[in-house]
């Protein structure tokens, strides 16, 4: 609870009233920033700014980068509420109304069935193109996710950074080895940070996409769940935190712009079209592999899987934490500061990764979704996951600009002007794309 925080022990054995104090920003305490990084950047999200490349060469460069400073302010924002209060993000949007409740657990429920079935699948698909005589791709898929359920099941949060860290480190070397080298051109890269919009019809959509599908979703939620599972539960903690969100963002964007450069040098130049979603990744390592040899093709095939796999363990731990969260509020032996002598939050932080709900929610994310890579995903539930995924980011934006304007978040603590203007505009941003995402879906054939 947020008066009682006084007196609490964080992961390290220190007092909370020890650590109140500011922490200086260094970089030895960098962690929940990688994960979400790791986490946010999918197949998908490559897939998205390699075609941009594609379609427009450097022209959208600015948005690419746009779009990162635009989730920077989202996750700080998160952060920041789990800091200065005490509190989960969920406690903050059960306060607001039960609206809130109820638009969360609609949403984990079936999207998590869809992206479970999204995420094993991305992370099979590089092992089997690695490995295409060994098994079919959607055994390759249910692999993955045994792999990545025994893993978070078995392991807490600093063995769970230390993984997700070495994976992004291949991540970074594969993509900035690409950037290199097929040999960007500088000067066109610069030119294009300056805000122009291509010709193209419907290139305002087009840009408000790219910028919009940089580094994240629901992830950015549950970066404030990784700060407190990292040990960081006080305001003191606050310059560090902002440091690493940071880090998280520039991380994104060296990843973002480095396939970006790929696709303006390698398919707009040439004039070469990639499927979208990510068998597009699948065909530009056959690309790849024509221009630069089956050796480089073979390492952006490791650094594929690396870029699913971090989705899909990040998933199942972050989305996990805040589905625990969520049932807590609930449960009638709900842990208490009151009841334990320490912090209700840091007590949640460290059992939740134990509980039952965090347990039940991971089994959801992996077994359930294993049907639809039988069957195929069914077109009604398809659609609805994709309105409440187009959903979720204005809902998250929005009810910050609520949550750290009011009297819930200490005054030190509230958004100042550049934050509001950053997350109304983050807010109207994920609207439009939101509403497009309504409008475009094919409602006469869901009745």
């Amino acid at each position: 609870m947020a008066g009682t925080t006084d007196r609490s022990t964080n992961e390290s054995g220190e007092s909370d009233e020890s650590v109140s104090r500011p922490r200086k920003s260094s970089w030895k305490y960098i962690g929940p920033g990688i994960v979400v990084a790791a986490t946010g950047v999918g197949a998908g999200d490559l897939v998205a700014t390699l075609i941009a490349g594609s379609n427009f060469g450097y022209t959208l460069l600015w948005a690419a980068v746009l779009g990162c400073l635009v989730k920077i302010s989202l996750a700080e924002a998160a952060g920041r509420w789990h800091l200065s209060t005490g509190r989960t993000l969920f406690d903050g949007w059960a306060d607001l109304g039960k609206w809130t409740s109820w638009f969360f657990v609609v949403y984990v429920v079936i999207w998590g069935f869809v992206y479970g079935a999204a995420a094993m699948s991305s992370s099979g698909l590089p092992l089997q193109a690695l490995f295409p005589d060994v098994m079919d791709l959607k055994w390759w898929a249910i692999l993955t996710g045994l792999v990545g359920l025994v893993f978070v099941w078995f392991n807490k949060y600093a063995v769970f950074e230390k993984v997700m860290t070495v994976l992004v480190g291949v991540m970074f070397v594969v993509t900035v080895y690409l950037a290199i080298r097929v040999t960007p051109n500088l000067g066109d890269a610069f030119a294009g940070l300056l805000p122009v919009l291509p010709d193209e019809t419907d290139s305002i959509l087009n840009t408000l996409g790219l910028i919009g599908g940089v580094g994240g979703t629901i992830t950015i939620a549950a970066y404030g769940y990784w700060v407190n599972a990292k040990g960081w539960t006080n305001t003191g903690w606050m310059k560090v935190m902002r440091l690493d969100n940071r880090v998280a963002y520039i991380t994104t964007g060296v990843f973002v712009v480095a396939m970006l450069f790929v696709g303006a040098e390698m398919l707009h130049a040439s004039g070469v079209a990639i499927a979208g979603g990510d068998k597009g990744l699948v065909q530009l390592s056959d690309i790849l592999a024509d221009r630069y040899g089956e050796g480089t093709a073979k390492l952006f095939l490791i650094g594929f899987f690396a870029t699913s796999f971090t989705s899909l363990i990040g998933v199942w731990h972050g989305v996990s934490l805040m589905f625990a969260d969520f049932c807590e509020r609930y449960r009638k032996d709900r842990v208490s500061a009151e009841d334990t002598g320490s912090s209700g939050e840091e007590v949640a932080a460290g059992k939740r990764e134990k509980s039952l709900p965090f347990r039940a929610y991971l089994l959801w994310l992996t077994f359930p979704p294993m049907v639809l890579l039988f069957e195929g995903q069914p077109f009604r539930l398809v659609i609805i996951y994709g309105v409440l995924g187009a959903a979720f980011m204005p809902f998250l934006a929005l009810t910050l600009v609520w949550l750290l304007n009011s009297a819930r978040t200490p005054r030190e603590w509230r958004n100042g002007i550049l934050s509001n203007t950053m997350l109304v505009v983050a807010g109207l941003l994920f609207l439009v794309l939101c509403v497009k995402q309504i409008v475009d879906q094919p409602w006469s054939e869901f009745f």
